[in-house]
């Protein structure tokens, strides 16, 4: 009596299979050194420090924001206020890459020359492993669902 037709045996190895390449890439998945694994395994605490000294002064030592302005209404000049960077804000909207190029080379880096920035690059300040500390810092302050999406996002962009 044969307990495994050949035909049957075959779809088990295949799901088996199909099984262990899930499995490898939900535990693998920024294993290629890309934004999301710099920014997990950033040091959180020294991006407290970093943001402090070079962010609180516009976007809130809490992370809510430029005080007393609504960041979705323009100013005088044209710039909008510094947004929050807590989960009221627009900053999980953008994958890392976005969110690394505009530290680096501020807030007109993305827009592109229609559009207007207040906020200055800090790429001849701050390292790479500032930066990533800092936004490792700032999704600390977003809840779990958020981080999920802006993870999401930024794979769907590549980093």
């Amino acid at each position: 009596e044969q307990l495994m037709t050949p035909r049957l045996l075959a779809f088990s190895i295949g799901g088996l299979i199909l099984l262990a390449v899930i499995a490898y890439f939900a535990l693998h998945s920024f294993g290629d050194g890309s934004d999301g694994e710099r920014i997990a395994a950033a040091d959180v605490d020294h991006g407290r420090a970093v943001y402090d000294e070079n962010c609180a002064a516009c976007h809130g030592a809490d992370l809510k924001g430029e005080p007393g302005l609504d960041w979705r209404r323009r100013k005088a000049d044209g710039t909008f206020p510094a947004p929050p960077h807590d989960e009221t804000g627009h900053t999980w909207h953008h994958p890392d890459g976005q969110l690394v190029l505009m530290i680096e080379r501020g807030g007109q880096a993305l827009l592109g020359q229609d559009g207007v920035s207040g906020m200055p690059g800090f790429g001849d300040i701050l390292s790479q492993g500032d930066i990533d500390s800092v936004l490792a810092y700032i999704k600390t302050s977003w809840p779990e669902h958020i981080r999920s999406r802006q993870a999401e996002i930024s794979a769907l962009y590549g980093n």
